[in-house]
């Protein structure tokens, strides 16, 4: 039986980046859920996590949040030039060893530090989408409370909204406020 290596595409490291932000920032985040979330994201090998790498992957995660929530594509860029400037290295192949595709890093080695490969490869990936779409490669929640990041590839209008369930919970509030019904019908019992 051959064995497929995992594939690391653009849009996959973003997708990872943006999931790895919200369970860092919007969840309560151990060990056990974000390696969960690199391991469905394909790491493979010992992962071997520290609280301290925790640590330096929430930083990373505001930094990132930061770029996604930014009010136009060109402070995006702006943003995401300032953490390549700051933190990406020269870019270089891997395969880790043949158990991946042939793909690009630009942290400083096949162990760096978790805060570091992380806030560099979701730069580059969001750096290399937001070229590619020119626009921003996803959002914030614009959901009252909610505010969790999210990846918007798709053409037309920009998305609003992290999920169909704060978008639904957004038109209801909306209708409610229009109709001047505040509150939800009571329902005697």
């Amino acid at each position: 039986m051959e064995v497929h290596p995992t594939v690391h595409s653009t849009k996959a490291m973003a997708a990872r980046a943006v999931d790895l932000c919200v369970a860092l920032l919007h969840e309560q985040p151990s060990i056990a859920s974000v390696s969960r979330i690199l391991r469905d994201h394909g790491e493979i090998g010992e992962l071997d996590l520290s609280e301290n790498d925790l640590t330096a992957m929430r930083a990373a995660a505001t930094r990132l949040r930061e770029v996604l929530g930014a009010p136009s594509t060109g402070e995006a860029a702006a943003l995401l030039n300032r953490l390549l400037a700051g933190g990406a290295q020269t870019p270089r192949l891997t395969s880790h060893a043949g158990a991946t595709t042939w793909h690009l890093h630009v942290d400083s080695g096949d162990d760096a530090p978790w805060g570091e490969w992380f806030l560099a490869s979701s730069a580059m990936a969001l750096a290399v989408l937001l070229a590619d779409h020119q626009r921003i490669p996803g959002g914030l929640c614009a959901a009252r409370g909610c505010g969790r990041p999210f990846l918007d590839l798709g053409g037309g209008s920009p998305r609003r909204y992290c999920s169909a369930r704060c978008a639904t919970r957004e038109r209801v509030a909306a209708h409610r406020s229009r109709s001047g019904s505040g509150a939800a019908p009571r329902v005697p019992g």
